[in-house]
């Protein structure tokens, strides 16, 4: 995997982790109060959604390039 695709990979699977921890911070509280302030945490499908959508860039970068291709060449001749 050449620089900029591993560069990209690893800031995928940071926001993937971000996502992560979000989604566990949603399943266990989704909003709560502290003194007279209360607190909502956006939705967990969307965070799901989201996680989803990085995993599944992550699994292109990783098989892009994996593929072997064969080149032929065609001389023609009389």
């Amino acid at each position: 995997m050449n620089h900029v695709k591993q560069k990209k990979k690893q800031e995928l699977e940071r926001r993937l982790a971000e996502y992560y921890e979000a989604e566990t911070k949603i399943l266990l509280g989704q909003s709560y109060t502290i003194g007279s302030r209360q607190l909502t945490r956006t939705s967990l499908s969307a965070v799901q959604d989201m996680i989803k959508q990085l995993e599944a860039q992550i699994e292109a970068l990783e098989a892009s390039g994996t593929t072997k291709r064969r080149m032929k060449r065609v001389v023609p001749m009389d």
